[in-house]
């Protein structure tokens, strides 16, 4: 399927005054503060999310799946779907795969087709957490840990493998999550898991095009419940300082210990100059991976505001940065999940636009603790859809994504197309 651009045109025309009288009524509230709400509107344009390819289907749980009618059956399907999310929104732009389940068979016609969708591909993303089908060696007991040193090179050269996808498609970063760990105390050595999983990782370094990155993810815990070998942001830090500047942090926002302040991780890992980018979620009790912004919009916001400070000081824009939703929908239709995230990123992203900089600054030096709390949380509590809205029209998406994606009846055609019991690779 595919939605034409008379068909956004058309609804846009439907709401266009109502919309225009919110934005010219919350752009002049903006001016009397000194904040130009165009310049606001333009960063929003600009700002692209990666789409997972992994979650354009129905997500699981460790009980059961529920698949939904009419999930992609394979990658070029699923780069059909990102491309009507981006015709809707026109923010999400990239498609980031996952190998070995989207493996690209032919670049040429996968990067023909992402590119008639003005798609492009974001970082390639490896798999050493499960065992695939007719693979040698397991990795029940680990990966690029593991102490057989045979089961490790099996995971470095996938890696390797994935880099080389990754050229074909023209993306230029390798994403690690690894789930390496132990379950019982004594199960493993923890410095020789350590120093295994460097000597692993300096191997695929190695192997990385000059101009590419390699993204360092860490989780606290699970699969591995007692130990995990990249457990925090700190140990993923000393991963990258050890391997060198082509290797960064990945924050993952459901991979924190209950309260962790994410927004501090944040700070300073720009500080550093390691903050590779993000994978976008919310949980209520672990790694959820909710939709964006579902439970804690305002820690979302509060980490927006670290990463709006972070760009400015290193005088970098949001393109510097890789951001990408990574949720699983569990009960809900996928494409619409992933359009309320990537609207839920961008309306983060416009309050923390709108904080004074100065008067927060001015606030901190002279320990107003009271006006500091309320000049965040006056941004915070602006509604800001008008902005995001108008950033979506501009750049030629719906005023309404979701509605218009209803209105098309679009999960109806793809069952139409596609059969209405569809299972996508994934999780």
């Amino acid at each position: 399927m595919k939605i034409e651009k008379y068909q956004v045109d058309q609804h846009n025309d439907s709401l266009f005054s109502k919309h225009n009288n919110q934005f010219i009524f919350l752009k002049e509230q903006l001016g009397e503060q000194g904040i130009n709400a165009n310049d606001i509107v333009k960063q929003l344009e600009a700002f692209q999310v990666a789409i997972p390819s992994w979650a354009l289907g129905t997500g699981g749980t460790r009980f059961g799946r529920f698949s939904g009618g009419g999930e992609p059956r394979n990658l070029e399907e699923k780069i059909e779907d990102v491309g009507l999310l981006h015709t809707l929104n026109r923010s999400s732009g990239s498609i980031s795969l996952h190998i070995p389940w989207d493996i690209p068979s032919q670049a040429e016609s996968v990067i023909s087709l992402a590119s008639s969708l003005d798609l492009t591909f974001d970082a390639v993303n490896s798999n050493t957490f499960q065992d695939q089908k007719d693979q040698e060696l397991s990795y029940k007991f680990g990966s690029l840990s593991h102490v057989d040193k045979a089961v490790r090179k099996q995971a470095v050269d996938h890696n390797i493998e994935v880099i080389k996808y990754g050229k074909e498609l023209g993306s230029k970063a390798l994403s690690i999550w690894l789930s390496d760990g132990s379950c019982f105390p004594g199960q493993s050595n923890f410095v020789k898991s350590f120093q295994n999983t460097l000597e692993s990782l300096q191997e695929i370094y190695a192997a990385l095009p000059d101009d590419w990155k390699v993204f360092v993810e860490y989780k606290a815990y699970e699969p591995n419940f007692y130990s995990t070998v990249i457990q925090d942001w700190g140990s993923s830090l000393l991963f990258c300082q050890k391997l060198g500047a082509k290797a960064d942090v990945l924050v993952d926002l459901g991979h924190h210990l209950p309260n962790a302040n994410i927004e501090q991780i944040v700070a300073t890992l720009m500080m550093e100059g390691r903050l590779a980018g993000f994978h976008f979620n919310d949980s209520k009790y672990g790694d959820d991976d909710l939709t964006v912004g579902s439970i804690r919009p305002y820690m979302l916001f509060l980490i927006f505001v670290e990463l709006v400070e972070g760009m400015k000081r290193a005088g970098k824009g949001s393109d510097a940065f890789a951001w990408m939703i990574d949720a699983s929908h569990n009960v809900k239709d996928p494409l619409e999940d992933l359009l309320q995230s990537v609207e839920a990123i961008l309306l983060s992203y416009a309050q923390a636009l709108l904080v004074d900089r100065n008067k927060l600054e001015q606030a901190r030096q002279q320990n107003d603790v009271v006006l500091a709390q309320q000049i965040l949380q006056n941004a915070f509590r602006t509604d800001v859809r008008p902005l995001v809205r108008e950033s979506m029209r501009l750049s030629g998406g719906a005023l309404d994504p979701i509605g218009l994606f209803r209105n098309l009846q679009v999960r109806s055609e793809l069952m139409n197309e596609r059969g209405r019991v569809t299972v996508a690779t994934g999780l």
